[in-house]
């Protein structure tokens, strides 16, 4: 668990010390690890008072929102690797086989890094001092030599994180604290509503009336380790390893139960045989085992329910909580890599056997929305007990899912000249349909089973020093995520997911009748689309490098690709305008097509996604101690409202939702949310000569530092406004909170809404207008507006001391966002809320410090 170097730091500096994943981007990503920064890419820590759920790709869409995509062109695909979402610079999927730690003497590193928050400053929000806080990271790696050829690898780190998040949350002024209704049951459950909220006025009421400023505290405890044992004897050798790694965090609750708290557990267990048959020909075969385990359960100050309100911070944790999976994953490999000639072909397999049990919730704890509604607007009627809307879930959802998924390959590499170089791939990589264990759910799809990915690349050296140019296309498969089809465990007759506009408070399922508990009684309905398929790629990328002088490298290129069948949610039976019934929000129910169901979703590879970037990239490789790697990209991606990341279900299931169920590409079609045109990233690092005076404490005080920063600029990500109501005088009243109003002055679109001392005059709410309840749609689109852009700084400074022969100390200080810069999120941006283009929050964290010393041996 660390925060990476920045690029250019040579393998004996301070943070080589530290036993960390192989992959730090790739490792937070598909674990969901919370506290982690890569610094060397120019990311800022993150505010932890964004809210995040640790599961599924929650971490990657909060990084793709927060950091953005790096255009990213991959040199040569590699035929037994997946390479879905690289271009945005996700990592590649890597194969089992597992290579020898390489060292076969007896060698160690100890590392400690320490923060503290007497050197970290305040947050732009912020109000009063700093809060206590203070990180602790500490570990260790050791090589043995056992017998004759056999070597033992042990790595350990563990990091301890306690403070307190700051942040910025809408509460009731002092006079909305008392319920209205007369009601005493009511009255008693509203007062345990507005006791949720800290017993403190708004203290920030220069951005929003209700806005208040406070800290709550938060733990993190991280631990990683693992093992690896290296055998080699005459033409074999074998590696077994095993790795695990665990997260635990005490979440904080600035109001009441706002997050779950958490709990990761990954085990990672792989051997590999590896033989050379002859000096051209090699086979490994390799078995492997990973489970992932996630625990979030609501913090005991939970209400129970949810409760949402406009304008105001919504009380209790995500609708999916609580979650309780283990996901285990049996896998089997083999490769066979041979020369022949010009030619170094490799051929392959992997099988995998995977398992998800668990229980995973749907709105089972149960919601209220309330809404600018009945005249009134969301408070008064939270205070009144008048809720727009109950959403929940009864039923039993515990399951139990078993699939199979396989891909064969063959690559090779002919060198046809000794100035060009053709790669060529193909992958077949079938995925079986799943099914459930115990019978309880029935998922409707088959085997996706013609998944074909061939890829193509060259490398061709220019004569006369022009350069080199590199191509490479291919097809490249995503995955259907068991998250996704594991939602038809909501599904009657086992679980009902009903939604009651105008609920009774105390009674919410009493508006139902006698068959409320029914198990065939009327719900929301989850379907699996029975074409579903694995969503695929085209990706292609060209680039020219040529070098300038000995030392200054020039790299022109573009990455583009087409993403086709990605997965999406469509929401369906929504309410209608019917001759004779009312347009209000009580009639919702009365007024969908289908009176057996509420809202039916339907999962579908009902998305397509479009990316296109070019990029220049200029190096300079140790001048005077001096190197630099600077780059530009300038991009454009789009969508049909889901992007490669979207798994369907959760949140996601509302991201491809169009204002109305009709016509829903043309209306969601807009840049994807991770879409930013401008990018620049410069990495320095600069080492200083060692000193030549005869002093010898002077040359070891002063010689030899190196000094290394990291400037990230971007554009901001983009955003769409709301109306904030469905209701009648806001929306279409068709029972979805989706609309988006008309757009009465045209030239607001396209603005950048980046600071909150100008944000209200760039976004006003005089700017638009509402719709009428029975028209389909606003004319506003989708993310037309773009929140604040990242300018940021990251910097270090290290040295090494060597002791004695094979000995060094080794020290740095980093610093992340040294200057302090804020990253603004995006402006309250429903337009019937009081926040209405007021900015309230930051995407980062104040500027910190971090302080690690090593020792190697």
């Amino acid at each position: 668990m660390k925060d990476e170097a920045p690029a250019g730091e040579p393998d004996d500096s301070a943070q080589s010390d530290e036993p960390l994943p192989d992959n730090l981007e790739a490792s937070r990503t598909e674990l969901n690890l919370l506290g982690q920064v890569d610094i060397s890419s120019g990311e800022n820590r993150r505010n932890e008072n964004v809210k995040i759920n640790l599961v599924d790709n929650s971490v990657l869409k909060d990084l793709n929102i927060r950091i953005g995509a790096t255009a990213t062109a991959v040199e040569e695909f590699s035929a037994d690797r997946r390479y879905f979402g690289t271009e945005f610079g996700g990592a590649p999927s890597q194969p089992l086989h597992v290579t020898s730690a390489g060292s076969r003497g007896f060698n160690g590193s100890l590392y400690e890094a320490h923060s503290n928050s007497i050197f970290t400053a305040r947050s732009f929000f912020q109000a009063g001092k700093v809060q206590p806080a203070r990180d602790n990271d500490y570990g260790f790696q050791l090589n043995v030599p056992l017998w004759k050829g056999a070597s033992l690898g042990l790595r350990g780190a563990q990091q301890r994180s306690r403070g307190n998040v700051n942040g910025n949350v809408l509460v009731p002024r002092e006079d909305e604290r008392t319920p209205l209704t007369t009601d005493p049951a009511k009255r008693d459950f509203i007062a345990r509503a507005l006791a949720g909220y800290p017993d403190e006025p708004p203290n920030r009421t220069d951005i929003n009336e209700r806005a208040l400023n406070t800290n709550a505290p938060q733990g993190i405890d991280n631990d990683a380790g693992d093992i690896q044992l290296d055998q080699s004897w005459g033409d074999d050798a074998l590696v077994m390893r095993y790795r695990f790694t665990g997260q635990q965090v005490d979440a904080f609750q600035l109001v009441a139960g706002q997050n779950p708290d958490t709990m990761t557990m990954s085990h990672d267990a792989r051997v590999t045989w590896t033989r050379a048959w002859s000096s051209t020909t090699t086979t490994d075969f390799s078995v492997g085992f990973d489970r992932l385990g996630s625990l979030l359960t609501p913090d005991e100050t939970s209400l129970g329910p949810n409760l949402f309100t406009r304008g105001l911070e919504g009380l209790g944790p995500d609708t999916s909580v609580p979650i309780d999976r283990a996901w285990n994953k049996f896998r089997y490999a083999g490769r066979v890599q041979q020369v022949r000639g010009r030619h170094t072909v490799t051929t392959g397999f992997e099988v995998v056997r995977r398992q998800v049990n668990g229980y995973e919730s749907s709105s089972h704890r149960g919601g209220f929305s309330f809404r600018f509604d009945f005249g009134r607007d969301a408070i008064t009627n939270l205070r009144l007990g008048t809720a727009s809307e109950f959403f929940g879930s009864i039923g039993e959802v515990y399951r139990g899912f078993r699939n199979w998924d396989s891909q064969i390959y063959i690559g090779d590499e002919w060198r046809v000249t000794k100035d060009l170089t053709l790669t060529i791939g193909l992958r077949f990589a079938p995925t079986a349909a799943p099914s459930e264990v115990n019978n309880l759910s029935d998922i409707p799809y088959d085997c996706d089973c013609n998944n074909i990915a061939p890829r193509l690349g060259f490398a061709h050296r220019l004569r006369d020093g022009w350069g080199v140019i590199r191509s490479a296309y291919g097809v490249h498969y995503g995955e259907i995520f068991p998250v996704t089809y594991a939602q038809v465990r909501y599904n009657p007759p086992l679980s009902r997911r009903v939604a009651i506009p105008v609920p009774d408070l105390l009674d919410p399922l009493s508006s139902l009748g006698p068959d409320a508990l029914d198990p065939n009684g009327r719900s929301d309905i989850f379907r699996i689309s029975p074409d579903l398929v694995v969503p695929y790629s085209h990706q292609y990328n060209f680039t020219w490098e040529v070098r300038l002088k000995s030392r200054h490298t020039l790299q022109l290129g573009y990455v583009g690709s087409r993403s086709h069948k990605l997965l999406a949610t469509w929401n369906s039976n929504r309410a209608r305008p019917v001759p004779g019934i009312p347009q209000v929000t009580a009639t919702v129910n009365q007024r969908r097509p289908d009176q057996r169901y509420f809202i039916i979703r339907e999962t579908m590879n009902s998305s397509r996604a479009y990316y296109d970037a070019a990029k220049i990239t200029f190096r300079t490789d140790n001048w005077r101690g001096l190197t630099v790697d600077s780059s530009y990209w300038f991009s454009k991606a789009i969508d049909l409202g889901a992007d490669y990341t979207n798994t369907a279900a959760g949140r996601d299931s509302f991201s491809a939702r169009g204002q109305s169920e009709f016509d829903v590409h043309a209306d969601m079609k807009g840049p994807s949310s991770f879409h930013q045109p401008h990018a620049a990233l410069w990495r320095v690092n600069y080492e200083a000569p060692r000193l030549s005076v005869q002093a010898r404490w002077l040359r070891a005080a002063f010689g030899g530092w190196r000094f290394s920063t990291v400037l990230l600029l971007k554009s901001g990500t983009p955003f769409s406004v709301r109306t904030g109501s469905d209701g009648p005088g806001f929306g279409n009243v068709d029972g979805a909170s989706s609309d988006r109003p008309n757009v009465i002055d045209p030239t607001v679109l396209g603005r950048t809404i980046g600071h909150p001392d100008t944000s209200t005059l760039l976004l006003p709410r005089s700017a638009f207008s509402f719709i009428d309840p029975t028209e389909a749609r606003g004319n506003l689109g989708r993310n037309t507006f773009r929140k604040d852009g990242i300018s940021n700084i990251n910097a270090a400074l290290s040295r090494r001391w060597p002791l004695k022969t094979d000995m060094a100390l080794n020290f740095s200080a980093e610093s992340v966002n040294l200057f302090n810069t804020p990253q603004f999120a995006e402006p309250g941006r429903e337009v019937a809320a009081p926040n209405f283009g007021a900015i309230t929050n930051t995407l980062n964290d104040g500027r910190t410090f971090r302080f690690l010393l090593g020792f190697s041996f």
